[in-house]
């Protein structure tokens, strides 16, 4: 889809209906719809449209590609490797967070080098600004910027912020910008606490609710209107491929696609289902499951016992079950020791509410063992929450449904102004 500026913004359309936060899926009726489609209409994702056409639209163009792993064919091909293959020689490749082949671990990168498969040069774009990453381009000629990662929905997933750096600095050169769109994995519902500019880090650069429910083209068309003007200017050239067959209320478990772990902790589609509320774990001194066979699904420290699990068994958590767990995590946070805790199942995908859940978890940690539960002395958590009001609230006492409550307005002004960027229905 080439975005018609003009036409874009002129139109309108319906206003999603407000769900309540208790569902993320509230729409979905116990027949579940939403799989039964997927049974009859196959999921394609952008990426597999354009190689089906042996990459034409991109023939004569000096494409740098901005990808890791999940760039994917649903012939388990790298979008790179077929694009050499098929005579449409990139000019260069970007990495994010965890590198190109996806060999680093959180926060890391794999550096500048020559792509071993294909001879392609690599760049280290992790952490890059939009300038540096400006001169990246310039440096390699590059004319098109083409976006291929799958996002997990999560504000503090920094992988939407890499596609933003980006787009900024393809306005800076003039580059064109192509966006080969996925669906997202976890629904298309819109959650949680809008950011506070005054909190923009790595993790949260714009002003977007926690769970946005947009798919990376969405949020391209998003951050090209409403962002990229008061940060360098819009880009010349935005275009889409659409995913086709997909719809909003399916989660990845119905699409029929075959998942590909975006980061080396979400290897499965109920680690990306859980990630929006038990990653606010990272903020706090308890373990978030790193180092353990089910990150973010299993949490916990040493001297947790059972007496937390059956708190949560009382606050009515819709599509998920929790059960006591002691692990040792092999690295991350308490290396070697053993630690107690509660590991989370899905359930029902379509009834389980993530943040919801994850505040439940907080506020149940801090009653039941307020001598253990603490926040990380940086208090990472307002960067990941995107601001101070979730410590500051939990800190009081406050309980799930207050804490809920507080950014039920921001979310629906948030679902009512993302509508006209809206593609999928």
């Amino acid at each position: 889809m080439t975005v018609n500026r003009r036409l874009f913004l002129a139109a309108s359309a319906l206003a999603t209906p407000l769900l309540t936060s208790g569902s993320q899926f509230a729409a979905a009726t116990p027949a579940n719809p939403a799989a039964q489609a997927a049974q009859s209409r196959p999921v394609t994702p952008g990426a597999d449209r354009l190689a089906a056409e042996g990459w034409r639209r991109l023939s004569g163009r000096r494409i740098g590609v901005l990808s890791n792993p999940t760039g994917v064919l649903a012939g388990r091909d790298h979008i790179v490797d077929s694009l050499v293959e098929a005579g449409v020689r990139p000019v260069a490749v970007f990495g994010p967070e965890h590198g190109f082949r996806g060999s680093a671990q959180a926060g890391g990168s794999e550096g500048d080098l020559a792509d071993p498969r294909t001879g392609v040069p690599v760049y280290d774009a992790y952490g890059a600004t939009a300038d540096e990453l400006a001169g990246m381009f310039r440096k390699a000629g590059v004319d098109t910027v083409v976006f291929d990662i799958a996002d997990i929905g999560s504000r503090f997933y920094t992988y939407i912020w890499s596609m933003y750096t980006a787009m900024a600095a393809a306005a800076r050169t003039g580059a064109a910008f192509v966006v080969l769109d996925r669906p997202n994995p976890v629904g298309g519902e819109a959650y949680g606490p809008m950011l506070d500019p005054a909190f923009s880090s790595g993790v949260g650069l714009k002003p977007i609710v926690l769970q946005h429910g947009m798919t990376a083209g969405e949020l391209a068309t998003l951050f090209d209107a409403e962002f990229l003007p008061s940060d360098g200017g819009r880009l010349d050239s935005l275009d889409i491929v659409e995913v086709r067959g997909w719809r909003r209320r399916q989660w990845f478990g119905d699409t029929g696609l075959i998942w590909t772990p975006p980061s080396p902790n979400v290897p499965t589609p109920d680690t990306a289902l859980a990630y929006p509320g038990t990653c606010l774990f990272e903020g706090t001194v308890f373990s978030e499951g790193r180092g353990t066979t089910r990150p973010f699904e299993i949490l916990g420290a040493p001297g947790v016992d059972w007496r937390w699990r059956e708190a949560l068994e009382g606050q009515g958590l819709p599509g998920v079950a929790f059960r006591e767990t002691y692990f040792v995590p092999t690295f991350g946070k308490f290396p070697g020791q053993t630690c107690g805790g509660v590991q989370l199942s899905i359930t029902d995908p379509y009834a389980f509410d993530p943040i919801r859940t994850g505040i439940a978890l907080l506020v149940t940690a801090r009653k039941v063992h307020r001598d253990l539960f603490a926040w990380r002395d940086d208090l990472f958590i307002d960067k990941l929450f995107g601001s101070d009001r979730l410590r500051r609230l939990v800190d009081a006492g406050a309980g799930t449904d207050d804490i809920v409550g507080s950014w039920q307005n921001e979310q629906a002004g948030f679902r009512r102004d993302r509508e006209k960027y809206l593609i999928y229905r």
